[in-house]
């Protein structure tokens, strides 16, 4: 089971003189993704290193510091913890001590890293789409259904019934289904 983060977190560490400041974030997309970096990277910093993976769409950049010392050691550190639909962006202000190679790997890496092992993680599930149009009579054990389950669903009027359209995780999909023809006694047409 993959997990993401509950919510966004900053770790600030001093290194060498540098700071690097770590900030994670949970993230539904690649838009959301860059909208995140565009929010917190820091203009002023030396450098605006970041890594994100949302499935297996992911993407990194060094941001100025030598070819695979910063991006790369970020993604690592979010591959390493199973995280999905995380970014990680990490500012560095130069504090006058070159770091070389292994280094900047090790400070990049380790404070993306702890940043994440420090955040509270939730486990992902994976969301399956349900519609289904229930006669007018039967809305009624419909609404009772999904109150008893706390599920929200969309709804529209057709000159047939009731299309109703949710999100169930996908463990849940076939009892749900069998709950819903029983309640409505078979009187429901899966879309």
């Amino acid at each position: 089971m993959s997990f993401t983060l509950a919510a966004l977190v900053v770790l600030e560490e001093t290194i060498q003189k540098s700071r690097f400041i770590a900030k994670a974030a949970p993230v539904a997309s690649e838009e959301e993704a860059l909208e995140f970096l565009k929010a917190h990277r820091e203009p002023e910093a030396t450098h605006n290193p970041y890594a994100y993976k949302i499935g297996p769409l992911y993407r990194f950049s060094d941001d100025g510091e030598p070819a695979g010392t910063a991006g790369r050691p970020i993604l690592h550190a979010i591959e390493a913890q199973g995280l999905d639909r995380v970014a990680v962006l990490v500012v560095r202000y130069f504090g006058g001590v070159k770091l070389g190679a292994g280094g900047l790997a090790r400070a990049y890496g380790g404070v993306a890293a702890e940043a994440l092992r420090r955040a509270p993680k939730v486990p992902l599930v994976e969301r399956v789409a349900v519609a289904f149009l229930v006669p007018f009579a039967e809305v009624g054990r419909v609404y009772a259904l999904l109150q008893a389950r706390a599920l929200e669903a969309e709804e529209s009027y057709t000159p047939e019934g009731v299309r109703f359209a949710l999100l169930l995780p996908e463990t849940e999909r076939e009892g749900f289904l069998k709950a819903l023809l029983d309640a409505t006694r078979g009187q429901v047409a899966l879309e």
